[in-house]
């Protein structure tokens, strides 16, 4: 795929991946083997149907390619840009056991940029019902859980915390991966779904999931909320001035606009020499973002080696290109302090890789001796995310150890009406996962609403009552 050199991107917040032409789309479609055993829909989370959207690029009908896709996936235009397919679909392809894999989520990205330009959407019929659904929390999972409630029939009101919906998808990504007007569009398809949003709500704070449930009149809620509660070190020099989450600086400059200063006059530090504690994806996404914001050096140190890193591949290099420096086996044990509260810099100690702990991973062990003094005006903790306490703070919802909410394998709360999924129930995933979560949570509120699932057969067997299964739960619901 065509990218902007790097010389020019490291100073532009413009899209890196340019997309294909119809052509590029047409010569990758013809690699795909169209496998009888379809390990690439085994392998994507929420079973997109992807040879049979690679065989309509090929016969080139992209609105038939953007029908199969939206069956399941609700993002095809997002997915095709951040999820980490080299690790799901593409990462059991056929093709990849001895050529490069067929370029599956450069595809779903093409067919999803088509449909934004052509202003397609599939807008089944629905028949309303007269359940009232909530959605708290206007991310990936949030979004997915909304729009197959909405087909169900369901009058679906979400409530996002920021003054603008979509989540970590707005907040959390850069413009230069994951541009807003794609994100605005698909959230445009949700409200020709019938779906509302209700932005700058904090539930929790304005009102609780037990006042949706009772007062506010709502049949089932779903709590999408992520966990974008950033984790610090808990080293000496964490409170100087200078040292902040890689969700403030994302927030900051994504959500926020700061990096249109001065129309936008959001506060945003801005160091000479930044250092970034990480190596994921939101640790690449903060290195990448202080280059453009002005930095003059911009340093990845991480504990481990590059083979550990858990960023995506395309990201590591990405930022290679752009001129991050990247330090590794290398670990901070202090923040410096120049005397007047700022950071001067920070103290590291060389790693070394031991035996693997309980992620599969080698354990990285301090070298004895080895300190040294690292010179930046900057830091960046990347080092994953915790559930926001809010919701845990304000509700009767049982919690796991961690803080995150506890659910069954049905995404069920221990709170009757209320489901929940994505991040806020597994910890930090990816946004495949949480709208594969999110359609698992709407199918579970279905069944507890006695909705009938369309896709299943009327069964055969059973008692039934003027011919239908007693199963099927047809009956009128009041409120007492």
């Amino acid at each position: 795929m065509r990218e902007q050199d790097p010389a020019v991107r490291a100073r532009n917040f413009e899209e890196v991946a340019c997309g294909y032409h119809p052509d590029d789309a047409m010569r990758e479609s013809e690699r795909c083997l169209f496998c009888p055993d379809q390990p690439c829909v085994s392998g994507c989370p929420v079973g997109i149907n992807i040879p049979g959207f690679i065989r309509k690029i090929n016969e080139k009908d992209i609105r038939g390619a953007y029908d199969i896709l939206t069956e399941t996936s609700l993002l095809p235009a997002i997915c095709g840009r951040v999820c980490p397919q080299e690790n799901q679909c593409e990462g059991v392809c056929t093709v990849g056991q001895t050529l490069e894999a067929v370029a599956i989520g450069r595809l779903e990205r093409f067919v999803g940029d088509t449909a934004i330009r052509e202003g397609w959407a599939n807008i089944p019929y629905i028949e309303p019902n007269h359940f009232k659904v909530g959605i708290v929390g206007s991310g990936p999972a949030g979004m997915a859980c909304a729009a197959d409630m909405a087909k169900a029939g369901c009058d679906v009101t979400v409530y996002e915390a920021f003054h603008q919906a979509g989540g970590v998808l707005k907040y959390g990504i850069p413009d230069f991966r994951l541009p807003n007007p794609v994100i605005d569009a698909e959230i445009n398809n949700l409200r020709k779904l019938g779906v509302k949003f209700e932005c700058n709500t904090l539930v929790g704070r304005l009102f609780t999931l037990e006042q949706m449930i009772s007062e506010m009149g709502y049949d089932a809620v779903f709590v999408g909320v992520g966990a974008g509660y950033p984790t610090m070190l808990g080293i000496p020099g964490d409170s100087l001035n200078g040292v902040l989450s890689a969700n403030e600086l994302l927030t900051r400059c994504n959500l926020m606009r700061a990096k249109e200063f001065p129309n936008f006059d959001t506060p945003q530090p801005i160091g000479k020499r930044v250092a970034v504690v990480g190596a994921g994806n939101t640790a690449m996404d903060a290195m990448r973002v202080s280059l453009r914001l002005g930095a003059e050096k911009v340093y990845c140190i991480y504990r481990r080696s590059h083979k550990e890193a858990p960023a995506r591949a395309e990201e590591i290099h990405h930022a290679e290109e752009e001129g991050v420096e990247f330090h590794w086996l290398t670990n901070p044990v202090s923040i410096l302090d120049d005397g007047n509260g700022n950071v001067m810099g920070m103290r590291c100690v060389r790693m070394e890789l031991g035996e693997p702990d309980a992620s599969g991973r080698r354990r990285p062990v301090p070298v004895p001796g080895s300190e040294f003094d690292f010179e930046c005006d900057l830091i960046v903790y990347a080092i994953g995310t915790n559930a926001n306490p809010i919701m845990g703070q304000t509700c009767k919802l049982r919690l796991n150890k961690w803080g995150y909410i506890d659910t069954d394998e049905n995404l069920a709360t221990s709170m009757a009406g209320v489901f929940a999924g994505g991040d806020i129930v597994t910890g930090a995933a990816t946004v495949i996962e949480a709208m594969g979560a999110g359609r698992r949570a709407a199918a579970s509120m279905k069944a507890y609403l006695g909705i009938r699932d369309t896709n299943r057969p009327y069964r055969t067997a059973g008692d039934t009552l003027f011919g239908i299964d007693t199963s099927e739960r047809n009956f009128a619901r009041i409120r007492a």
